[in-house]
């Protein structure tokens, strides 16, 4: 049991100061009421004096003077008081501004996406900025042969990019809804007129791929093998990018996978977007590196936890417009 002169047992010097001490005598020297000392603190009558004691047991001295009928301080008690109000002031100040520094976000966050601005992201960056309005953003295209990289390398601070994700230096989530696969081709292609394929019917098209260094089962995931029934698809041109893909596709080099919103985003004249059924979904994920998090990125993913999506629906299974359409869809 520690002892009321603030003495350790076994002589190991005093024990540190308690902050709950000091405020307890401040308090307590303002009210001279140990009742209404205690109502301000939140804790009882006996609390107030036991933290006294404990206080006058370390300093060695009576700080209060308490009899039947009032409560005063003593001279040591008033001297002790007059240099404990400023510095515990201070020391106050010091723990709000650090305290206002934690719940405000300052500073700047690069943000990474691939192939379109996602609505939910523009929501949530809306979110954000109304929430922390001095942080500066900024927003960049992730190319489709390196799409981890920039968050590797420190370009990016976090990027919306397709599933999977399976990078054992890399945090994902929250996730975005799923969306329908679309597929783009030429005006000119047989497919161009369909209101829609069957996955099965990839086997007649090439498919445009993304070029390394994308990690293997990244690329065959949004440009896959086989089809769901196990027929080979053949395997079209590799690209570097989104616009090298649209334009591969537009002169008829082959035909391109892409999520319904980044169809939707960059609809062209020279291209149609065909709905693709019995291929599951896309779905996008935030993405960051794991030993990168700030307070400014984390801000930024409770902004995208609590956007929910627009719809009320689930978008894949949503046939969409038809694929002729080419007028342009906002996010």
């Amino acid at each position: 049991m520690p002892r009321e002169d603030g003495v350790r047992p076994g002589g190991e010097g005093p024990r540190p100061l308690e902050a709950r001490e000091l405020e307890c005598f401040l308090v307590l020297a303002e009210e001279l009421h140990f009742g209404r000392a205690g109502e301000r603190l939140y804790v009882s009558q006996s609390r107030v004096s036991q933290l006294l004691r404990a206080l006058e047991g370390r300093i060695g001295a009576r700080l209060v003077e308490r009899t039947s009928r009032r409560v005063a301080l003593t001279p040591l008690g008033e001297r002790f008081r007059a240099e404990l109000e400023p510095a515990y002031g201070r020391l106050a100040a010091v723990v709000e501004e650090a305290r206002s520094a934690a719940r405000c976000v300052r500073g700047s966050i690069r943000l990474g996406f691939l192939g379109s601005a996602h609505h939910r992201m523009t929501a949530a960056l809306g979110l954000f900025h109304a929430r922390h309005p001095g942080v500066t953003t900024s927003v960049v295209e992730v190319t489709m042969a390196d799409p981890f990289g920039p968050v590797r390398r420190g370009e990016v601070d976090a990027a919306v990019l397709l599933l999977p994700v399976d990078e054992p230096d890399l945090v994902t989530g929250p996730d975005f809804e799923r969306q329908p696969w679309r597929l783009a081709v030429s005006i000119r292609h047989p497919f161009a007129a369909r209101t829609g394929i069957d996955a099965e019917e990839l086997v007649r098209t090439p498919l445009i791929h993304s070029a390394p260094p994308a990690p293997a089962y990244w690329r065959d995931h949004q440009a896959p093998l086989r089809t769901p029934g196990g027929l080979a698809v053949p395997r079209g041109p590799a690209v570097t990018t989104l616009q090298e893909g649209l334009a591969t596709a537009a002169a008829g080099g082959g035909a391109m996978l892409l999520c319904r919103p980044t169809a939707e985003t960059h609809a062209r004249s020279d291209l149609a977007f065909v709905p693709v059924a019995g291929l599951g979904s896309s779905e996008l994920t935030l993405v960051r590196a794991r030993d990168g998090e700030t307070a400014v990125v984390r801000a930024f993913v409770q902004a995208v936890t609590e956007t929910a999506s627009d719809t009320g629906r689930d978008p894949a299974s949503d046939t969409g417009p038809d694929p002729r359409t080419r007028t342009a869809v906002g996010l």
